[in-house]
């Protein structure tokens, strides 16, 4: 045959076509492979020094275009293997058992609200403090600020101990309870919970005078009252009004007498208040 450029090409035998054999097998291909393609170099890292427990800190170093990249990995709790592995997490820690805790049937159990004490249950701190011992017992540091105020504004106008009296006018008497300044019909407080146990006339100064019972040899009494908002046997809470306030008795002027009396003895009312 004559070329365009003049050259004569030999006349052969058309070859045969080359016939592709086809290929059916596959290869066996990692069923993770595309699962770690796409979490990246730096994640496959990090997730296999957290499974094999290297410890609480691993430094990584990993090289990319010229820098080395120091990475730190905490392991501060356990780490599950992947169940899709076909490993059976396990926890890095066994937990230690607990022991048991038994109980017979017909135990009690008491949550009495004296055990849990706090500032804004007065009554329950005294109820602790009594519970376990005399009154005589309380030192004055662990009595102060058991009892609340009798008047709702405390103005001291004698204290308590010896004085001159300001009805003789003679020195060295003994004043039996605190004076505290309140107008006559002003409402008298009960100082804390407890059971009235004596209403009436004092013979011996006190005028009109309540007695409330606290329990454990503590008692607290309010004297030169005008008139009763109690009776005798009579339960009452830290805050109630037992009377009001007045003149009667050995006194010269409105005012409340008020006494703290442990084992049948007045102490100090201000180591309780």
């Amino acid at each position: 045959m004559q070329t365009p450029r003049g050259r004569r090409r030999a006349a052969v035998p058309g070859s045969t076509p080359r016939v592709v054999e086809a290929v059916t097998t596959e290869r066996p291909r990692d069923p993770h492979r595309d699962a770690r393609r796409r979490r990246g170099p730096f994640r496959q890292i990090t997730e296999f020094a957290a499974a094999s427990g290297i410890g609480q800190k691993a430094g990584i170093a990993l090289a990319a275009t010229g820098l080395v990249l120091t990475v730190t990995v905490p392991a501060t709790s356990p780490v599950m293997a992947d169940e899709a592995a076909g490993v059976t997490p396990v926890a890095a820690t066994a937990a230690t058992p607990q022991p048991q805790i038994t109980a017979e049937a017909a135990a009690q159990i008491d949550f009495s609200r004296s055990a849990v004490v706090t500032q804004a249950d007065p009554d329950g701190k005294l109820k602790q403090l009594l519970s376990a011992q005399s009154a005589g017992a309380v030192s004055r540091a662990a009595s102060v600020g058991s009892l609340g105020a009798p008047l709702a504004t405390l103005s001291t106008a004698s204290p308590f101990g010896y004085r001159v009296s300001p009805i003789t006018g003679g020195s060295g008497d003994f004043h039996r309870g605190q004076d505290y300044v309140a107008q006559c019909g002003t409402s008298v407080l009960a100082a804390a919970t407890g059971t009235v146990t004596f209403v009436g006339w004092h013979q011996y100064g006190g005028g009109n005078r309540v007695v409330v019972d606290h329990g454990n040899g503590l008692e607290t009494t309010y004297n030169h009252l005008s008139s009763f908002n109690v009776t005798e046997g009579q339960t009452v809470s830290r805050g109630d009004v037992l009377a009001l306030s007045g003149t009667t008795g050995a006194s010269t002027g409105c005012h409340l007498h008020f006494e703290v009396q442990v084992n049948g003895e007045v102490v100090d009312p201000t180591g309780w208040l």
